[in-house]
């Protein structure tokens, strides 16, 4: 609908620009919102106080030009001026019942849109480090990394889910080094454990696991570790354990433990997000980069692009001259390369395969890498304009009042799956994306378990049960209900609770854009919570199995384009639409 008018609008500027009346301009915009109330209208502009200064005239007074030279259009009923220049939009009746034929002809299509015009876009997220099971954190990246990607599709875009694993670097020897030691510790050596290797139970079963494929083959002298520990500092105490490792298991041997727990631990990882629904295109590894020479060539055109220096032995790059806080490094003193060398050359990988739209989703404590990434894009001569970088805060787990604790290295933390076997997959992947992704979440578990009007997935999905229930009932009272009959006729929707759903179901299409393209998921949330509440109060002041057939076949195509409705935004979420509660 907003489009309509926004049409209207665009022929009567038109006539006003050959009229001299308002410059010609190429750049305009006209805006189109949700009046503020049935006073007003049921859509607004601020065209007229936009085009005020330019055209040297009064918003009013250019108000009224416009409104003259509006066509005629078969869903307007009247137009008004209001305040200093708004230009609000009455809808004649037959607009909004004309929005239960378009729901049902399209279905699921309903809210379709081509505004992303095929533009091939490659979205990552997620992306947690392979060193233990995805955790609450992680959770709300999955929740919205898919939403976001579900609603680009919709929209248009030719969307590619991707999970980047972060399979080589520091973290990864220390896992690896973390099961090494548990599988000496399972076979009876005593050495002690470092406090800032990985704590959590699970790297114990991955040592079982690797001592009953392997037995005793990566068993080293532990009279030879010990004195490793007598380092106080536990991050060089964990390097020397991880040399000490690698140099004498040899690099085959030490792949194998590496890859024990690498790949563990990332079959639960898949697992867990198949069960949370958030599926991917493509597994990126990072090792691939460095094993295909990826990072190297990258350099390689810095050093030749002169955006290289060398300082203290390591290899640094001028992103301060591009916008960074400082110049950051490349390649360490000892010739490894930085997680941001991968980095670099990933996001050369991601345009190189053609994608015209990359959309990285990281958690608000990668804030400061945005400058770099964009700096090291654009001094490969790549575009960074076509990165966009969503950010996701924290989530705090809550159980009622009590603040729910967590420590990641320590192995002190609620996973993904624990999380699921709690409150259910509905509840957590909206109540993940019920607030702007930005903004820090707490998140209720019991809350989120309550059968009850304050948890809102409950709330919503219950509207489309009780749907169901009214036409489960159809048969039973010998009521033979035909769509494509009934909406012949939907002319006697003009009761007060119809209509407020009528123009709340035809707000969809316009949210599910506006929330495509501003990545704000919980636009949708918020309107499925408004669309259930207007079906509830329809539902608790209307009988719609009444003996006037007319009548009671146009509530039960309104309430059956709701039905629809609330599946189609549902199902963009991660949320299913049960039928029985």
């Amino acid at each position: 609908m907003k489009k309509q008018i926004q049409e209207l609008l665009l022929q009567s500027l038109a006539i006003l620009e050959s009229k001299e009346i308002i410059p010609a301009s190429n750049e305009l915009v006209i805006k189109i919102e949700n009046s503020r109330g049935p006073e007003h209208g049921d859509f607004a502009s601020n065209i007229a106080m936009t085009l005020a200064k330019t055209a040297k005239t009064n918003p009013r007074q250019l108000a009224q030009n416009i409104i003259d030279q509006l066509p005629d259009s078969d869903v307007l009923e009247r137009v008004e001026i209001a305040g200093p220049g708004f230009i609000n939009f009455f809808l004649k009746q037959n607009a909004h019942q004309a929005t239960v034929v378009e729901i049902l002809k399209n279905g699921d299509q309903y809210g379709d849109s081509i505004v992303g015009a095929n533009t091939s876009t490659l979205i990552e997220f997620v992306s947690a480090n392979p060193t233990g099971p995805l955790h609450i954190g992680h959770g709300r990246g999955a929740a919205y990394g898919a939403a976001v990607a579900s609603l680009l599709k919709k929209t248009g875009f030719n969307v590619s889910c991707e999970y980047y694993i972060n399979d080589a670097g520091r973290q990864m020897d220390i896992l690896a080094v973390s099961v090494w030691l548990r599988y000496l510790q399972h076979i009876g050596a005593e050495i002690p454990f470092p406090e800032n290797a990985y704590q959590g139970d699970y790297i114990i079963d991955i040592a079982k696991k690797l001592h009953e494929e392997h037995a005793e083959k990566f068993v080293l002298p532990t009279e030879n570790v010990v004195p490793l520990y007598k380092e106080e500092d536990p991050e060089i105490k964990i390097d020397g354990l991880i040399k000490y490792c690698i140099d004498n298991l040899g690099e085959e041997n030490y792949r194998v433990v590496f890859d024990a727990g690498l790949d563990s631990i990332l079959i639960t990882i898949k697992d867990d997000l198949i069960g949370f629904g958030v599926e991917f295109n493509n597994w990126f590894s990072e090792r691939s980069l460095v094993e295909n020479n990826t990072v190297k060539q990258c350099i390689d055109k810095l050093i030749k692009n002169d955006w290289v220096y060398e300082k203290d032995g390591a290899q640094w790059f001028r992103s301060s001259k591009l916008g960074d806080e400082k110049d950051r490094v490349l390649i360490r003193e000892n010739g490894q390369a930085t997680y941001f060398a991968s980095d670099i050359a990933y996001h050369l990988s991601k345009t190189e395969r053609g994608f015209e739209k990359i959309i990285d989703v990281w958690g608000a404590d990668h804030h400061g890498y945005i400058a770099r990434v964009k700096a090291s894009m654009q001094a490969l001569e790549l575009s960074p304009e076509k990165l966009e970088i969503l950010l996701v805060q924290f989530a705090t787990l809550y159980r009622g009042k009590e603040k729910l604790q967590m420590s990641t290295r320590s192995g002190e933390f609620i996973t993904l799956k624990e999380l699921q076997d709690e409150v259910g997959k509905d509840a957590a992947r909206f109540f993940y994306i019920m607030r702007k992704s930005d903004q820090h979440l707490d998140f209720d578990l019991e809350l989120a378990k309550s059968e009850s009007n304050d948890n809102p997935v409950y709330y919503i999905q219950y509207a489309h049960a009780r749907i169901c229930s009214v036409f489960r009932q159809l048969p039973e009272k010998g009521i033979n209900y035909q769509q494509a009959e009934a909406l012949n006729d939907v002319s006697s929707l003009n009761e007060p609770h119809e209509i407020k759903l009528l123009g709340t179901l035809a707000r969809y299409p316009d949210v599910i854009e506006n929330a495509a393209i501003t990545y704000e998921p919980h636009q949708l949330a918020y309107y499925l919570k408004d669309l259930a509440n207007d079906f509830h109060t329809y539902y608790n002041a209307n009988q719609f199995i009444v003996d006037d057939n007319v009548i009671r076949n146009a509530r039960l195509t309104l309430i059956e384009a709701t039905k629809q409705v609330i599946q189609n935004g549902l199902s963009l979420l991660g949320v299913s639409a049960p039928e029985v509660m």
